[in-house]
C-alpha cells in the first residue's frame, strides 16, 4: 500500500454518524431546550411547590379545629405539591429517572411537603397554638432535612448523620426548648392572634336584666311614660 493510501485511510471508529441518528438526536435536544424554554411549566411548577407547602401548614396546624375538613385541604396541597414534582423533577429535567428513583422521589416529596408545612404552619400560628407549634415546628426542621437529603439524587443519604444532619438535630432541640419556655410563659398572658372559634363570649352585663327575671328586692319598678296625643294644631297665629 502506497503512502497516499495510508495516509487516506481512516480507523473505523472514526466515521461520521449516520444522517438518521444525527436527526433524532437533533431532534430531543430540541424538544429538551424547548421545555426547559417552557414559562408555563416551570412558572407552574414552581408556585406548585409554595401552595402545596402552604395548604398543608394551614391543615396540619388547624387539624384538631374540623378534622374532616382539613384533612381535605391536607390532601390538596399533598396532591399540588406531588404535581410540582412530577413538572420539576421528570418533565423539565434532562434525565428522567428510572422506576424506582421516581418512587423515591415521590416518597421524599411527600415527606418534604409535611416537613415543610409544619414547619411554617407553626411558625406562622404559635401565637394561636403554643404547645401544638411547639412540638410541630422542629419535627418539621427535622423531616424536611431528611426529605430533602433524600431526594437530591446528587447527595448520598449517609449525609444525614454527618456534620450538617447532627447541625439540624441540635437546632431542633434548641428550638423546641426554646419554643417550649415561650409557650409556658404565654399561659398567664392574655390571648392573641385571630381567633378560631375558641375565644369566650364576652361576659354579660350584670345589670342587664334577663328574660322570665323577676326586679331585685327592694328595687322599685319604673313605669315608662305613656305617651303624649299630638293634639290638632288650631292656631291661627294670633295669641290668645
Amino acid at each position: 500500500m502506497t503512502s497516499p493510501q495510508l495516509l487516506d485511510a481512516r480507523p473505523a471508529h472514526s466515521q461520521p454518524p449516520a444522517p438518521a441518528e444525527g436527526r433524532a438526536a437533533r431532534r430531543k435536544e430540541r424538544s429538551h431546550q424547548a421545555r426547559k424554554r417552557s414559562l408555563a411549566a416551570r412558572y407552574l411548577g414552581y408556585v406548585g411547590y409554595f401552595v402545596g407547602a402552604g395548604l398543608i401548614s394551614g391543615a396540619v396546624v388547624h387539624h384538631p379545629l374540623d378534622p374532616a375538613r382539613y384533612t381535605r385541604i391536607a390532601l390538596y396541597g399533598v396532591l399540588v405539591f406531588l404535581a410540582a414534582t412530577v413538572v420539576n423533577d421528570f418533565l423539565l429535567t434532562r434525565e428522567r429517572p428510572g422506576p424506582s428513583r421516581m418512587a423515591v422521589v415521590i416518597g421524599a416529596s411527600l415527606m418534604l411537603s409535611f416537613g415543610i408545612g409544619m414547619l411554617s404552619g407553626g411558625l406562622q400560628h404559635f401565637d394561636d397554638f403554643p404547645a401544638r407549634a411547639t412540638v410541630l415546628v422542629p419535627a418539621g426542621l427535622l423531616l424536611s432535612f431528611i426529605a430533602y437529603v433524600i431526594k437530591d439524587a446528587d447527595t448520598p443519604w449517609q449525609r444525614i448523620f454527618g456534620l450538617v444532619g447532627l447541625t439540624v438535630l441540635v437546632a431542633a432541640a434548641l428550638a423546641f426548648l426554646g419554643l417550649r419556655q415561650v409557650a409556658s410563659s404565654m399561659q398567664d398572658a392574655p390571648a392573641g392572634g385571630h381567633s378560631h372559634g375558641t375565644a369566650e363570649q364576652p361576659a354579660a352585663d350584670d345589670h342587664a336584666p334577663t328574660a322570665g327575671s323577676s326586679p331585685a328586692q327592694g328595687a322599685t319598678p319604673t313605669t315608662k311614660p305613656a305617651a303624649k296625643t299630638p293634639q290638632p294644631d288650631h292656631s291661627d297665629g294670633h295669641a290668645h
